[in-house]
């Protein structure tokens, strides 16, 4: 029986999505597959437009065995950060087999470029010289990528895929790589098929386009439609006003907060505040992220001493609890199953970003998260996909 983690965050899943989890299914029918996705916000500093418990019906039903939570400490941070939380929990849980989806499918050139990454000293030299010269980090790994093997990696899944192969490397976890091609593009603008990106889906959504099509059934009766980044923007400038030093805040770089708190003043949407605080050296995501955690007071205090001392269970079916109690004696850090007041840092940060996030969307759901318990799924069969995207996925 082997043990698949995926990481994802699923806003929304998709076809692309349950096309992974048959692949695996196709090529690992013995196995158990567990789920790690963040809750309120997202990596890029997004908001999710459906919520946790949602969600995680969503993939019960389309034959994920456990979901668990990823922290927001580590879910709303650059990539690499990202990788460790998800990868440290997902080692906890004694995962074997990491699958993830990959525009290139190639596992060598991945794992090339890590090890330059990790042992080539002359690319941490080069990374540093192109930051020098006012560019962002994205752009100086690529370029001193391209500059020692003669190639970069540039899209989305390969680039996460990256940062998931150097963790499991540089911590010498036990955990194979898993590669599934990826379908379509992160930056797609038109439909070509019944696979498109959650962007471009989120767009159509937004937009009041019929996006049945690409998502499992029931899901769109989960999305929260007016629910978006500038929903919160309000929230975000009486912050800002109100905060006299923004350097206190996670990923708020030295200099960056003054030239935050006059923007704001001439900002009438999220968006906008972003494109006035941009320069060549601050990617859109990074920006994001910045603006996120001044909104949700994640400092860099926190981020310092947040270790992972807990595991947080979404839901399970029947196999995923068998699982579950089989490991749990074996698992140095315990199962949460529910919001307990200072039992853990990194938990009680995660009630207050929780709260924030149901803010505009219905406060009294703050309330009912320190009641809710693990949704738990009798498996009716052992291909539990929607059974309306079957036939679509045959031909996949």
């Amino acid at each position: 029986m082997r043990i698949i983690g995926i990481i994802a965050e699923y806003n929304p899943m998709h076809l692309g999505h349950i096309y992974q989890i048959k692949k695996i299914k196709e090529q690992i029918p013995e196995s158990i597959i567990i789920v790690i996705t963040n809750s309120c916000f997202t990596e890029r500093g997004e908001i999710s437009i459906i919520n946790k418990w949602d969600k995680t019906n969503i993939c019960l039903n389309n034959n994920i065995d456990i979901v668990v939570e990823l922290p927001f400490a580590f879910a709303t941070q650059s990539a690499d950060i990202f990788a460790k939380g998800a990868l440290e929990i997902l080692n906890k849980l004694n995962i074997d087999t990491l699958a993830f989806g990959s525009e290139s499918n190639n596992l060598a050139k991945l794992e090339q470029i890590v090890d330059t990454q990790l042992n080539n000293p002359i690319y941490d030299k080069k990374v540093k010289t192109y930051l020098k010269q006012g560019i962002n980090y994205p752009t100086a790994m690529s370029k001193a990528l391209n500059d020692l093997l003669g190639y970069t990696i540039t899209e989305p899944n390969d680039l996460l895929g990256i940062s998931y192969i150097k963790e499991i490397k540089k911590n010498n976890y036990l955990i194979t790589p898993f590669l599934i091609k990826r379908i379509g593009n992160y930056h797609e603008k038109e439909i070509k098929n019944n696979i498109i990106s959650a962007s471009l889906i989120r767009t159509l959504f937004i937009n009041d386009k019929n996006i049945t099509q690409f998502i499992p059934s029931n899901t769109l009766n989960h999305l929260y439609k007016n629910i978006s980044n500038e929903t919160y923007f309000p929230y975000l400038k009486y912050k800002i006003i109100s905060t006299k030093d923004l350097s206190i805040y996670q990923t708020v770089e030295e200099g960056i907060e003054n030239r935050i708190k006059k923007a704001i003043h001439h900002s009438n949407s999220w968006q906008e505040l972003v494109e006035n605080i941009k320069t060549k050296r601050y990617t859109y995501n990074k920006v994001n992220r910045m603006l996120l955690h001044i909104l949700t007071s994640f400092t860099k205090e926190e981020a310092q001493n947040i270790t992972i001392d807990y595991i947080r269970i979404l839901g399970f079916n029947q196999t995923g609890k068998n699982y579950l109690n089989k490991i749990k004696k074996n698992i140095d850090v315990p199962y949460i199953t529910s919001y307990k007041k200072n039992t853990s840092q990194l938990l009680d940060i995660e009630q207050r970003i929780t709260s924030i996030y149901y803010l505009p969307i219905n406060p009294t759901e703050t309330i009912n998260e320190y009641k809710k318990k693990p949704i738990i799924k009798n498996i009716l069969s052992t291909n539990n996909l929607d059974t309306h995207l079957k036939s679509e996925l045959t031909n996949k």
